[in-house]
């Protein structure tokens, strides 16, 4: 049974899960192009049924407090393929289980549009007039976070505010706030690279 934490127990026990299945140390080159002695692949944690529920809790407040505090309301949650989808998943799944009034949509922005049936660019729960908040599991140069938000706009959506698990603090965020978005993230690199990781990296791991 996945054990029911709050927001305070929750927080760090997700980091220590970062730290543990997601942090890997050695020499990687990044979607970027860029050289980088560590490397975090959130995927491990958040297609983790433990992580995954972790997520949608932590990232839900995460939401939830700044559409309180910006005074908007957000219709529906994604971002670009496939780092945001575990996670958009989770939100809204921990959303409807958390009996929120009105828990958000889930959409999935995908890398090209569909060339075949509907041709969408975005697919899921996702309608022309949502105000949304873009997702995404990391932030690094803000490429793939910047498609989804110009995905949405072009497809009639308005971004109230971006909320990402981890901003590596390279950049990325400074260009998405620079368009006009805000953004929100659960953790930073100082937090994850700060605690004790058990880092490793598997002799068939990718770099990307």
């Amino acid at each position: 049974m996945l054990p029911m934490l709050n927001i305070s127990e929750a927080r760090p026990a997700l980091l220590e899960m970062l730290q543990k299945k997601s942090l890997f140390r050695g020499d990687f080159t990044l979607s970027s192009g860029a050289k980088s002695n560590y490397y975090i692949d959130c995927k491990l944690t958040t297609l983790d049924p433990q992580g995954v529920w972790l997520v949608g809790q932590l990232m839900r407040d995460l939401i939830r407090n700044e559409q309180a505090a910006r005074k908007v309301e957000v219709n529906a949650v994604g971002g670009l393929t496939m780092g945001a989808d575990p996670i958009g998943l989770a939100v809204g799944m921990y959303s409807h289980w958390a009996k929120d009034a009105s828990p958000p949509r889930v959409f999935s922005v995908r890398k090209s549009a569909k060339a075949y049936g509907q041709t969408k660019l975005i697919e899921g729960n996702f309608r022309r007039g949502d105000t949304v908040a873009v997702i995404d599991d990391v932030v690094t140069r803000g490429e793939s976070t910047i498609a989804a938000i110009k995905a949405v706009e072009e497809e009639g959506g308005t971004v109230a505010f971006v909320a990402v698990l981890v901003d590596r603090e390279e950049g990325g965020r400074d260009k998405i706030e620079a368009m006009g978005h805000p953004v929100v993230a659960l953790f930073t690199k100082r937090e994850l690279l700060g605690g004790d990781a058990e880092s490793r990296k598997p002799a068939d791991y990718a770099v990307a």
